[in-house]
């Protein structure tokens, strides 16, 4: 009984001060969404360590040798050194051809981080470039009055190897975040680390399984947009009609569509309650 009497009185006391249940939010601001939308045309900037492949980014690894991946990721880094690299031009050419937002690859597949992290040795700061690439690509952008977004891949090819677990594009639990608690600590620090120490980012596109990783993103900003994970973003098949399957209630998407590949994409966000 005397149990019950304190657990009662807890309860009243809790109750007082008004502390309540914080609610978790699990789905983008409406408003967001609108500014979004409006936004309408946007550069996807597509870039990786692996770039001097010659093709596609990261995923060369899925399926790989152990001996492929061990230089991979033992030898690329060595050769990263983008001489001509030149953000405050990239983000002037953006806003002369009327780009409202960009989008920058700061983890890929791969793993790599094109970002100073604490998380990992495999980033961009221990490249003979040796230069926070995404903080110079937000800062140019930022200062021509565009809106910043940002990449990030839950899968982490890099992480699954040190692990031993078989790198593949969710072929395995291990690959989901959700089933893997070490994999969700790790991406849940970088996002940290992106969603802090970079300013307020505008714009988050999750290229994988993002369950539990959307929900922490926007208890550290609630009015980040997710946009894939979170909406459709079809890629290179163009959306004929803002206005396809008519008679059903129009939904926000982004289209993603290669005009340089590797390295940039377009991205459109078009507002469909027009149809």
């Amino acid at each position: 009984m005397q149990f019950k009497r304190i657990i009662f009185s807890l309860f009243l006391l809790l109750t007082g001060l008004g502390i309540k249940a914080q609610k978790v939010q699990v789905i983008n601001k409406p408003e967001r969404v609108n500014w979004f939308q409006d936004l309408g045309f946007g550069m996807f900037i597509h870039w990786n360590v692996d770039v001097s492949l010659g093709a596609v980014i990261s995923h060369s690894l899925a399926g790989a040798s152990d001996e492929y991946v061990e230089k991979y990721i033992s030898e690329l880094p060595k050769f990263f050194n983008p001489e001509k690299f030149n953000p405050d031009e990239w983000a002037k050419m953006a806003k002369l051809a009327g780009m409202k937002y960009v989008v920058l690859t700061t983890k890929h597949h791969s793993g790599f981080c094109l970002f100073n992290t604490k998380t990992t040795d495999f980033n961009v700061m221990n490249t003979p470039f040796k230069r926070d690439i995404t903080k110079e690509v937000i800062e140019a952008f930022r200062k021509q009055g565009i809106a910043i977004g940002i990449y990030f891949s839950p899968e982490d090819f890099y992480y699954f190897h040190k692990n031993r677990i078989q790198i593949g594009r969710l072929q395995l639990p291990e690959h989901f975040p959700a089933k893997n608690p070490g994999l969700m600590d790790y991406d849940k620090k970088q996002l940290q680390e992106l969603l802090t120490n970079y300013g307020k980012i505008d714009i988050l596109f999750i290229d994988g399984p993002g369950d539990g990783l959307r929900e922490y993103a926007w208890s550290i900003n609630p009015d980040l947009v997710i946009t894939r994970d979170a909406m459709t973003t079809p890629e290179q098949t163009p959306r004929m009609s803002p206005c396809q399957d008519r008679g059903k209630l129009a939904i926000p998407w982004e289209q993603t569509g290669s005009i340089s590949p590797p390295m940039i994409l377009i991205n459109q966000a078009l507002r469909l309650s027009t149809c």
